[in-house]
């Protein structure tokens, strides 16, 4: 259904603590579409890097906020190598700039809080401001629909990764080609 709404992406869950999540969510989606394949889950180590290429993705989420700065150096440098996208998942300005020191390329600004998990769209917003030019831009959580693309497309993103949204729509492919049309 994402397909059908002119998605770009797909976002996997695969953490199954948190999230529910499992490898073969990401198989099950890998084989149903020809679209890039994000693995979101907490990679924390070498392994992960390489399982999420084992998997089948295409892409992998590195979360600053999670990584020191050689983790998040090696992890990437890894992730590259073996020939997976990374999005790097940013904060604040600071956690940008650590992004940044690696060399990423997509940056995603989540607007939830870590600590509090309140959904703050003027961080995006602000933070946002923080990203140089050249690098993909997105927009991670609490996204509920037209309004907050457009919002967010006007301020300079890319794209948006959204979840809850668009799993709890009625009508999955009509929702995808709504945000799509705001940027």
């Amino acid at each position: 259904m994402y397909a059908a709404g002119d998605a770009t992406c797909l976002s996997v869950l695969t953490d199954a603590d948190a999230f529910g999540g499992s490898p073969e969510d990401l198989a099950a989606a890998r084989a149903a579409v020809t679209l890039p394949v994000l693995r979101k889950d907490f990679t924390v180590s070498a392994l992960d890097v390489v399982d999420a290429r084992l998997m089948g993705a295409d892409c992998l989420l590195l979360i600053v906020a999670a990584l020191d700065d050689v983790e998040l150096a090696d992890f990437h440098d890894l992730a590259v190598e073996i020939g997976l996208d990374v999005l790097v998942e940013a904060h604040d300005e600071a956690e940008v700039e650590r992004a940044m020191a690696v060399g990423s390329t997509m940056i995603g600004i989540n607007q939830r809080d870590l600590v509090t998990f309140e959904v703050d769209t003027e961080r995006a917003v602000r933070v946002g401001r923080a990203l140089p030019t050249g690098v993909v831009r997105v927009a991670e959580s609490g996204i509920k629909g037209t309004d907050d693309a457009a919002l967010l497309a006007a301020a300079g993103y890319h794209a948006v990764l959204v979840g809850e949204t668009l799993v709890r729509s009625d009508d999955p492919a009509a929702a995808v080609a709504g945000l799509r049309a705001c940027g």
